[in-house]
């Protein structure tokens, strides 16, 4: 039985063409690509790739200035952190959140709109295996590019379950029977109506906006069109924490707002969602409010 797609490059020791992450005595982290015969530079030195190749992960190098440099394959997150970027990555917080409560499974099959550089692609194929499908629409031919790059450099080469299209979403869809469909763009309201008709009964909606006035337009479009359960919204904030004898203090920089991400449920046909209990807060559409339900309020 085969290995699924880009696991030969995650275990074993070092080969030419793995990417390799030294770490310093400092902490900070410098990644590059195995080639033979080439030399890695830093201001404190230099040393072979031939003294990583055929070494195992987890090795400690040394610099001609006698600086200590730890050699490990870089997790995806720390991947996706140091990659080219044509736009703005979904971090890892993010993208593990969408995994998640997405929930994206082995076969799923999902579209994808705003490929950006890469990012949660990576991620969404990882989790899919080379038997599932992802379609990822993006609008922009300079992005498509270098996030095509990037995946490809993660895993070695074509992934079997990827296709990228170039273009928009409303405009070119054409797949049935998705599970999931990952909306990461500037309106996803847009391309509600076709992403309704792709999902199957029960799929999953995920929703990356930036800023509050696109995720209350996004969650207000959600209701409105009548074919999904109550959505769910949230953001997530890491604080890592120092640990260093009785010093333990959370760190003094965080990880804050990146994003908001929502989910929402692909009801069946014919079927409208049940009534909600909560009644909107008096005010909560006023009279400069020109989203859904402007000027009725909300009688779910």
């Amino acid at each position: 039985m085969s290995e699924p797609t880009g696991a030969a490059r995650r275990r074993g020791p070092f080969k030419v063409g793995d990417q390799v992450q030294l770490t310093d005595p400092k902490g900070r982290h410098y990644t590059f690509t195995l080639e033979a015969g080439k030399n890695f530079h830093t201001h404190k030195g230099s040393f072979p790739h031939d003294e990583l190749i055929g070494a195992p992960e987890g090795s400690v190098v040394r610099t001609t200035g006698n600086v200590a440099y730890l050699a490990l394959r870089p997790l995806l997150p720390d991947y996706v952190l140091s990659m080219p970027r044509g736009a703005a990555v979904v971090y890892p917080k993010d993208a593990g959140q969408i995994l998640a409560f997405a929930d994206i499974f082995p076969g799923a099959r999902v579209v994808e709109a705003g490929v950006g550089s890469g990012s949660l692609s990576s991620f969404l194929l990882r989790a899919i295996g080379d038997h599932g499908m992802l379609h990822s629409y993006e609008r922009r031919e300079d992005f498509a590019e270098i996030a095509q790059q990037n995946v490809q450099r993660y895993f070695g080469g074509p992934h079997p379950a990827w296709q990228l299209t170039v273009g928009d979403l409303q405009d070119n869809l054409s797949d049935t029977d998705v599970d999931r469909v990952i909306l990461d763009m500037l309106a996803p309201w847009e391309c509600l109506d076709v992403v309704k008709k792709a999902l199957v009964p029960g799929g999953i909606l995920c929703c990356y906006v930036a800023t509050t006035t696109q995720l209350a337009r996004t969650v207000e479009s959600i209701r409105e069109i009548g074919c999904f359960n109550e959505p769910t919204s949230w953001e997530t904030m890491i604080r890592n924490w120092h640990v260093e004898g009785l010093a333990v203090r959370p760190d003094h920089r965080m990880i804050g707002h990146t994003g908001f991400l929502l989910t929402a449920r692909r009801l069946a046909d014919g079927v409208e969602p049940p009534m909600r209990r909560r009644r909107p807060a008096k005010g909560a559409y006023g009279e400069d409010y020109d989203g859904p339900n402007a000027g009725g309020g909300s009688g779910r």
